[in-house]
């Protein structure tokens, strides 16, 4: 036996170190390959520090609403526990690491009876115990634990970005409910001076009306054009409090008991350009890029866990322990059992399943990495177009406010010279509905504004301002990478992960 121990152990070290598979790698996408983004100005940026994206509005209570979001949100609490049930794989996953060792205690009472010729039925009872310790240990001869391990490690990482994902779908639902809020307020806000506007108008028209001076035409339209109003305050209102409701379920409260907001948003801050650069400097940042990147890894390891199918698999057992009829005699010398198993199983035929488990693992990664490049490009489409919305909507606002003031001016002449008797009723009308039109374009358009900034910043994975200081990358471990550690406060579902 001592003389097949030690070939048999230098075997063993040899070939444990063959890692099948090909290593995981980050494959040339659009984003390495594209100078800079086609629609951003070409500008420097000064670097300054990296602030939550969402206090570039300058609104501190939208930054107190993403804070209580944080703490509260029922889908980030979900992406909390699967981060932590992905960390218990990932435990799992390095268990392989050590060997198994169990104990066990057992006591055992039988009783057999048989006939013996001229003897008679005779009946034999016996007793035994027995303890013992087991310890098995399954040898990585070809790399398939290890490359377990790092998919592993890939799919906890993905789970941490799919977490951050949802983190900034939140924080970005939030603003965009603030948004709406007061997009709604507002709105509701002009209906009454609309309506308080046609009740003084209606006045005009009656007082007119009693002195013949107009018809009946004018005074019908006039009530009309108030009821309408009013109909449309009614339903504005409703607007409100559905908004309110909304928000309130995005930040953990119950609709209906959020406090009420400001009712406007202040201006918007002028934006810096964007700097000019390789897209991927700023890509780099976004959580789903990063998760798609990881699943793309753990699909690489995949291979090489198929692939060490193909081969055979080395596990030592062995046992010790000792038993015997009586507790007092367990601990002697002679009641000792041990006994000591190398299993090497490997395949010879399984008509050609495990093959065709290589060709899928080979399939997933090839859809995996089709998948990120895909990710890529919507990700570079989703900078420029948000870019472009962003140019656009400033401009629109500078024409919307023109416009406004314009139709104001309308407006109000024409109410003083119908009062007067020089003008028609109806242009009273034509001018009060452009005015009306021109109010709500105005809205709407500040409305887009900070939406499509959102947007700009979802695109590029935050502030547009890069830290002085490039992040550290998270790698995937090799053998010999220590355990992983993470630190979760259940009340804000924050949760970070180190390798």
């Amino acid at each position: 036996m001592r003389r097949f121990a030690l070939p048999m152990l230098t075997i063993t070290l040899a070939v444990t170190g063959c890692t099948l598979g090909p290593d995981a790698e980050r494959p040339l996408t659009a984003a390495d390959t594209a100078a800079t983004f086609v629609n951003a100005q070409d500008a420097e940026t000064p670097d300054s520090e990296l602030a939550p994206w969402w206090t570039r509005f300058g609104d501190q209570t939208t930054t107190d609403l993403v804070e209580l979001a944080l703490e509260n949100n029922t889908d980030l609490q979900v992406a909390a526990a699967r981060l932590l049930e992905a960390e218990a794989a990932w435990g799992q996953s390095r268990s392989t690491l050590w060997p198994k060792v169990d104990y066990s205690i057992s006591g055992s009472r039988t009783k057999s009876s048989f006939v013996l010729p001229e003897m008679g039925r005779r009946t034999i009872y016996s007793t035994t115990y027995s303890d013992g310790i087991n310890v098995s240990y399954q040898i990585d001869l070809f790399g398939k634990l290890k490359r377990s391990r790092q998919a592993a490690w890939a799919n906890l990482l993905a789970e941490q970005a799919a977490r951050e994902t949802i983190e900034h779908s939140v924080i970005a639902g939030v603003v965009r409910a603030r948004v709406q809020v007061a997009t709604a307020e507002r709105a509701h806000e002009i209906a009454r001076e609309i309506q308080t506007s046609w009740e003084q108008t209606l006045a005009t028209v009656e007082r007119r009306y009693r002195s013949g001076l107009v018809g009946a035409v004018d005074l019908h339209l006039a009530r009309e054009n108030l009821a309408a109003t009013r109909a449309a305050e009614t339903q504005l209102d409703a607007a409100v409090k559905m908004a309110r409701h909304g928000l309130d379920v995005l930040v953990g409260r119950t609709p209906g008991t959020g406090p009420l907001l400001p009712d406007t948003l202040p201006e918007l801050p002028d934006l810096s350009p964007v700097p000019a650069g390789l897209p991927a400097a700023l890509l780099d940042r976004r959580p789903d890029l990063l998760r798609s990147e990881m699943q793309l890894s753990a699909a690489i390891y995949g291979i090489g866990a198929a692939l060490a199918d193909l081969y055979p698999s080395l596990s030592l057992t062995g046992s010790a322990g000792s038993s015997s009829d009586s507790l007092g005699d367990l601990l002697d010398i002679d009641s000792v059992v041990y006994n000591t198993v190398a299993n090497l199983i490997g395949p010879i035929f399984s008509g050609g399943a495990r093959k065709t488990e290589v060709e899928a693992a080979r399939a997933r990664a090839n859809a995996a990495g089709a998948t990120y490049a895909g990710v890529v490009l919507n990700a570079l489409r989703e900078v420029e177009d948000a870019l472009v919305a962003d140019e656009a909507n400033r401009r629109r606002l500078e024409h919307t406010r023109y416009r406004l003031t314009e139709a104001t001016s309308a407006d109000t002449l024409s109410r003083e010279r119908y009062s007067r008797g020089v003008e028609a009723f109806l242009k009273v009308l034509e001018t009060e509905r452009r005015l009306r039109s021109a109010e709500e374009a105005l809205i709407t358009t500040r409305a887009d504004t900070w939406n499509t900034r959102i947007d700009l910043f979802l695109a590029l994975g935050g502030d547009w301002t890069l830290p002085n200081t490039a992040p550290e990358s998270a790698g995937i471990p090799t053998e010999g990478m220590s355990s992983g550690k993470s630190t979760t406060d259940p009340k804000s579902t924050k949760t970070k992960v180190s390798p």
